[in-house]
């Protein structure tokens, strides 16, 4: 796994993470914050295509009462409360929130005395998919399956793409796959394994189409935010 320590802020195009074809793994050890251009903010720089306008993914920190200029999201938003509550003009976002801002929404972040942690998407949304969205999952029911064990609470479909929360009691293990689209896991609590590794909670992981893995728990379970169906070839070529 390679993970740049200092990212160069300002220049016009970084690039990180950017194979998609590869396999990415980014565990809270090797969380490195930098500075955003506002006072207050910072952010952990998963993947980055491009400067300060850029196709990236992160996890953005907000300091109590901090805020962000008011900005457009040309290519849309999509993000997930981890701490505090997220504020802006149109509501106040709590721990678990998943809210979606398609493209060409604006919005002015102003985060109150609490500050606020996010895991944020941004300039990856297909044009036609216009629905915007604000679900707090801690009020949301979850969806049974053919089997008990995962839980998934769905958030959002479009096309191949899906957006959910899994839930995984202790000691699951899951059937070995190939994910059609890659996967994209943030682990929010307990701990996750596979055939490759141990990923605690605040573990970032990203997983190539077609690639192959069998998931399991051990005493803890797990709950995962995932975002499967989206890293099709188109993106994976961005990488080449």
């Amino acid at each position: 796994m390679t993970f740049p320590k200092k990212p160069t802020l300002g220049t016009d195009t970084l690039r990180i993470h950017d194979n998609f074809n590869q396999r990415i793994v980014v565990p809270p050890e090797d969380y490195v914050w930098t500075p955003s251009p506002s006072t207050g903010v910072e952010r952990i720089m998963l993947d980055r295509i491009g400067g300060e306008i850029a196709r990236a993914t992160s996890i953005v920190r907000y300091l109590p009462h901090s805020q962000f200029p008011s900005h457009i999201h040309h290519g849309g938003e999509e993000f997930f409360v981890l701490q505090g509550i997220f504020s802006d003009e149109y509501g106040q976002y709590p721990k678990g929130t998943y809210v979606r801002n398609p493209i060409g929404t604006k919005h002015t972040p102003k985060i109150g005395n609490q500050g606020a942690t996010i895991f944020v998407k941004l300039h990856q949304f297909h044009a036609n998919d216009n629905m915007r969205k604000s679900i707090d999952t801690n009020s949301t029911d979850w969806q049974d399956g053919m089997m008990k064990d995962p839980r998934v609470m769905l958030l959002h479909e479009y096309g191949k793409e899906r957006v959910s929360l899994v839930k995984l009691a202790a000691n699951t293990h899951l059937k070995s796959m190939h994910r059609n689209g890659g996967e994209e896991i943030l682990v929010l609590e307990g701990t996750l394994y596979d055939e490759y590794g141990t990923y605690p909670k605040g573990t970032w992981l990203r997983l190539p189409h077609r690639s192959r893995y069998s998931f399991y728990t051990e005493t803890t379970g797990a709950l995962l935010f995932s975002k499967t169906g989206h890293l099709n070839k188109k993106i994976n070529r961005m990488g080449e």
